[in-house]
């Protein structure tokens, strides 16, 4: 496992966290006993991962508490979230708190790492900035989580417009945000100034459906030719980005996805997400291979950097 500093945290993570939400939730959502969902949490301990995010809404807090009960605390980073609702039922500060205190028991730990509001869309940041921020720093002095971080929503905000107002406040240590080779705008709108101001960054996305459905990719990129985003060239193949596998030097799709995102500068950890232990390995393994080849990097580049929302749509049953 290769390691690295999240932003000035102090905090040495894994380059790939298992990402405990997304499309299987540890495989609970595809039917996987709660077992075989910890024995993944096992799997990427073994493979050397030590950072882990979940959220309360995941419904996946206790099966990571239980996972790492018996492991040393200082060993792990534990990330966890709470989930702002729509706009005429925000949370209020206490329950906020509350929030924090349920996970904390449902991990079985005194404090977590990283505590993260959750989801937070544009119309709502001042109400989080105001209301809920002096409540959290204040459990925060307490010792009930370490630094505190905030995720974007891409699907209702593939711009970046809440984190690039975000960036204006200093209470922020952590963000998470959505990247990947047919949603590259972070590059300017989020990492130029993640890296200058040393924030820590967890991507989300990197494969997500749109490069783990064949078919799906095939209908969006026969769409962007259609709509005149994407160069008629991709629609003569039956599999499009059949170039990153040959002169890439990527094994498929996927993980031609998971190393395009890992060596993007700015990016720190990398979330990957599985109740497949098969694909556990695999997708670790292509978090830790080297860049893509410098012809398909300037490919991805040249055809792909216009394009903004796409693949962000809601997980995809497979």
């Amino acid at each position: 496992m290769e390691f690295t500093s999240l932003g000035a945290t102090g905090l040495q993570v894994s380059v790939a966290g298992l990402g405990c939400g997304g499309n299987s939730r540890l495989g609970q959502s595809t039917g996987s006993t709660v077992a075989e969902s910890i024995s993944i949490i096992h799997q990427a301990l073994d493979l050397g991962v030590n950072f882990f995010d979940t959220a309360e809404v995941y419904g996946t807090e206790k099966i990571l508490g239980t996972a790492l009960h018996k492991v040393p605390r200082d060993s792990v980073i534990i990330s966890t979230k709470c989930r702002i609702p729509e706009p005429r039922n925000l949370h209020s500060a206490s329950q906020i708190v509350a929030s924090l205190e349920r996970s904390l028991r449902n991990l079985q730990t005194d404090f977590v790492d990283v505590f993260h509001l959750h989801a937070v869309q544009r119309r709502d940041y001042e109400y989080v900035c105001d209301e809920l921020v002096p409540a959290l720093l204040r459990e925060r002095e307490k010792g009930k989580f370490s630094h505190l971080g905030i995720t974007e929503t891409p699907p209702n905000d593939p711009k970046h417009l809440m984190l690039t107002h975000a960036f204006e406040d200093e209470c922020w240590e952590v963000v998470m945000v959505g990247f990947h080779m047919m949603h590259q705008n972070a590059r300017d709108s989020v990492f130029a100034r993640t890296l200058k101001k040393n924030i820590g960054t967890l991507i989300m996305f990197a494969v997500r459906s749109i490069f783990s459905d064949s078919a799906y990719l095939s209908s969006t990129v026969e769409k962007l030719v259609a709509d005149g985003k994407l160069a008629e060239k991709y629609n003569h193949s039956t599999n499009p980005f059949d170039f990153l596998l040959k002169e890439g030097g990527a094994t498929s799709i996927i993980d031609a996805a998971y190393r395009y995102v890992r060596h993007e500068p700015g990016a720190n950890v990398v979330l990957f997400g599985s109740g497949n232990p098969a694909h556990v390995e695999t997708n670790v393994k292509s978090i830790l291979k080297p860049p893509l080849s410098q012809m398909a990097l300037e490919r991805i580049g040249e055809d792909m950097s216009h394009l903004e929302d796409i693949g962000l749509d809601l997980p995809r049953n497979r």
